[in-house]
């Protein structure tokens, strides 16, 4: 693999209680390139998602061993800073959680927080990454109406906006186009595949062909392991692990 791997992952094991939920995971993702993890239901798809950005810390009885390189910091390191850590990480959920606030609100939270930015660039700042998730023009004469008027579509825009304005090299998405209508899905998918030039994307999908449109690579998880890696075509197309063709067949679900 010829691209720089932005994150890597070194004999990664899960376990909550008795379940092993990954097993022995190594694998480099590229650097600005779009990653979709697939895999059966309960396969340890988004477990492997949420190690990324340490959002598996705060469950109970979770025990992780191994190493999660992310710009050559170990993230489970000692001296690791969580609060950076998850800040180089843009999350798009299942479903869309603005903020209870105001459009305008929701992207000026993170800025704020991370700084103290005069009312003049906050203005640009909400204007600039509203107009990156093609949201400007349908709600630039209401900004400081409540986010939650926005349809659901519009609202999962508003939240990749909310992650892209505190400036993340990386933006992972689980199952983010689930609760999206056919139009709204196309609109996200657009903009994921546009905004790999600028960001390391890794994605949860159960939809092969979601996953066609808008990967360069491809992980198949099956069971907490990684069954095999690599182009998205190779791997939809001409894969060489006999569970990763039985999946992509359909007969595994």
């Amino acid at each position: 693999m010829t691209q720089t791997p932005h994150i890597g992952v070194k004999n990664l094991n899960v376990r909550i209680g008795d379940s092993h939920l990954l097993k022995d995971i190594n694998i480099n993702i590229p650097d600005k390139s779009v990653t979709s993890i697939i895999g059966p239901s309960g396969c340890g798809k988004t477990t492997l998602l949420k190690s990324f950005n340490r959002l598996l810390d705060d469950i109970p009885g979770v025990n992780i061993t191994g190493n999660v390189l992310v710009d050559g910091e170990d993230i489970y390191g000692k001296h690791a800073d969580v609060t950076q850590i998850r800040k180089k990480m843009g999350l798009l959920a299942q479903r869309p959680f603005p903020l209870p606030m105001s459009i305008y609100d929701n992207i000026a939270y993170g800025p704020r927080i991370h700084g103290a930015p005069s009312k003049k660039e906050l203005n640009a700042l909400v204007e600039h990454y509203l107009k990156a998730v093609g949201l400007w023009e349908e709600v630039k004469g209401r900004l400081h109406g409540s986010a939650s008027s926005l349809s659901i579509g519009q609202q999962q825009r508003l939240c990749l906006a909310r992650g892209l304005a505190v400036e993340p090299e990386i933006i992972l998405g689980d199952e983010s186009t689930s609760a999206l209508d056919p139009i709204s899905t196309k609109i996200i998918e657009d903009l994921i595949i546009q905004l790999k030039e600028k960001y390391t994307i890794v994605l949860v999908t159960h939809i092969l062909r979601q996953a066609r449109r808008v990967s360069d690579y491809i992980i198949f998880v099956y069971m907490g392991e990684i069954i095999e890696f690599g182009p998205t075509e190779e791997i939809l197309l001409n894969p060489k692990e006999k569970l990763t063709k039985e999946y992509v067949k359909g007969f595994i679900s």
